[in-house]
C-alpha cells in the first residue's frame, strides 16, 4: 500500500471554542505574575502527576506520594521493584524530553525512538535509539482476549513513521499547535511501532510537540493527569474506525471524537493552571516575571540547580541541559560575561560557577531553597 498520511477531522464549533480559550489561558498565564517559588512548586507537582498517571495508565502501583519517594528520596517498596523501575525510566525521558525542548531540537524519528527507549530502560540513561517492531503485534482484551487492535504490519510501520515525522514539519505552521500534537498522538498509537511502550511513547511525544510550539507552559500541567482520570473516555477516543484492522478503516477514520477529547483535556489542564497562577497573584507575592523573562530557556532551566548547591560546575550544566563538556563549559562562561553566572573557584580542573546577586535574590526572596526538585 502507498504510504501518506493526510487526516481527515473536522473542527466542531465547541473544539473552535476550545482552542481560542486555550490560546487566551495560555496568554494570561504567561502574562501573569509567577514567582520563582510559584513555578517551582507548579512544576514540581506536574511533574509528578505526569510521571504518576502515566505509568499508572499502564497499570503501574505506586502511588503519587510513592513516586516521589522513588525519585526523590531513591526508596523501594519490595514487591514492586517493576513499577518502580518503570518510574525511574519514564522520569529518564521525560528529562530527555525537558533538554530536547530547552535545546530546541528538532523533532527527529531518532528523538522519538530515544524516548521509546529511555521509558523501556529502567532508569537508565546511556541509552540507543529503540529499533521498530520486526514483526507483527496484537491488542487483546484482557480478559475475553479477543483482538482489540490489529495493527499495520512490520514492514510498514518505518515508512508510516517517517511519513508521520515529516507530516509534523510540514504542518507545524499550518495547524495549530494543540490539533497537532493531537493528531500525532493518535497517529503513533496507530502506527504501534513497537511490542511495548507504546502509549507512553505517544504521551511523550505528545508532551514534546506542545513544549516546542509554545504551548508547554513551562512544564506546569499534565495532560496525563486528564487521560487517568478519563481513561474510559481516552481509550474509547482512541478506538475509532469500522474495523480493528489498521489496513481495514482505520487509517482514514474521521479522527474528530479523538481530537474532542483532546481539546477538552488540554482546555481543562490550562484553566487549572491559569486559576494557580491568579491565585499566586492575588496572594501578593513579589512579581517577579520581568526579571525572569530577561533570561533565555536554558538559563531558567540552570535555575533548578542552584534551588539545590550553592554552587555549581559546567559538568552540572552539561547534565542537566543534555550538552557535551566543551560546549556546556563554553556556555557557563558564555552565562558569565552576560552577568548571569559569576565565577567562584577559578580552577580550571574544578572550576566553580555561582548565580549572580540579582538573580540569587530572587531564590532567597521566595524561600526557593525549601521547594522540593529533583
Amino acid at each position: 500500500m502507498p504510504i501518506k498520511y493526510n487526516p481527515f477531522f473536522t473542527i466542531t464549533p465547541e473544539m473552535a471554542q476550545q482552542l481560542i480559550a486555550i490560546e487566551s489561558n495560555k496568554q494570561t498565564i504567561e502574562n501573569a505574575p509567577i514567582t520563582v517559588k510559584t513555578l517551582a512548586h507548579l512544576r514540581e507537582t506536574a511533574r509528578l502527576k505526569t510521571i504518576h498517571y502515566s505509568t499508572q495508565i499502564e497499570g503501574n502501583r505506586l502511588s503519587q506520594e510513592e513516586v516521589k519517594k522513588v525519585l526523590i528520596q531513591q526508596k523501594n517498596f519490595p514487591g514492586r521493584e517493576r513499577d518502580e523501575q518503570e518510574v525511574r525510566g519514564y522520569y529518564a525521558a521525560l528529562k530527555y524530553l525537558n533538554q530536547c525542548s530547552t535545546n530546541n531540537k528538532p523533532l527527529t524519528e531518532k528523538t522519538i525512538q530515544t524516548l521509546h527507549a529511555l521509558v523501556m530502560a529502567h532508569g537508565r540513561t546511556r541509552v540507543k535509539p529503540s529499533p521498530y517492531r520486526t514483526s507483527q503485534n496484537v491488542i487483546r482484551e484482557s480478559l475475553s482476549r479477543t483482538i482489540v487492535y490489529l495493527p499495520p504490519e512490520a514492514h510498514d510501520v518505518e515508512p508510516l513513521m517517517h511519513a508521520l515525522v515529516t507530516w509534523i514539519h510540514k504542518n507545524k505552521k499550518r495547524i495549530p499547535c494543540p490539533l497537532l500534537a493531537g493528531i500525532a498522538h493518535y497517529q503513533f498509537v496507530t502506527i504501534h511501532p513497537y511490542f511495548d511502550g507504546n502509549g507512553k511513547t505517544a504521551r511523550l511525544l505528545t508532551t514534546l510537540i506542545l513544549h516546542q510550539g509554545g504551548y508547554g507552559l513551562k512544564g506546569m500541567y499534565s495532560l496525563e493527569e486528564y487521560y487517568a482520570k478519563n481513561l474510559g473516555d481516552y481509550y474509547q477516543a482512541l478506538s475509532i474506525g469500522p474495523s480493528h484492522n489498521y489496513y481495514f478503516g482505520r487509517a482514514e477514520a474521521d479522527i474528530t471524537p479523538w481530537l474532542s477529547y483532546f481539546c477538552a483535556g488540554m482546555y481543562a489542564s490550562f484553566e487549572a493552571v491559569k486559576r494557580e497562577a491568579l491565585l499566586a497573584a492575588h496572594r501578593g507575592e513579589p512579581d517577579q516575571t520581568p526579571l525572569l523573562r530577561t533570561l533565555d530557556p536554558r538559563q531558567r532551566k540552570a535555575l533548578e540547580l542552584f534551588v539545590e548547591f550553592e554552587t555549581i560546575t559546567a559538568q552540572q550544566i552539561g547534565q542537566l541541559l543534555g550538552l557535551g563538556a566543551r560546549s556546556a563549559s563554553a556556555l557557563c562562561q558564555k552565562w558569565v560575561n552576560q552577568s548571569f553566572l559569576t565565577i567562584i573557584d577559578p580552577s580550571r580542573k574544578a572550576r566553580r560557577y555561582g548565580l549572580a546577586q540579582k538573580f540569587k535574590r530572587i531564590l532567597e526572596q521566595t524561600n526557593l531553597q525549601s521547594a522540593t526538585q529533583f
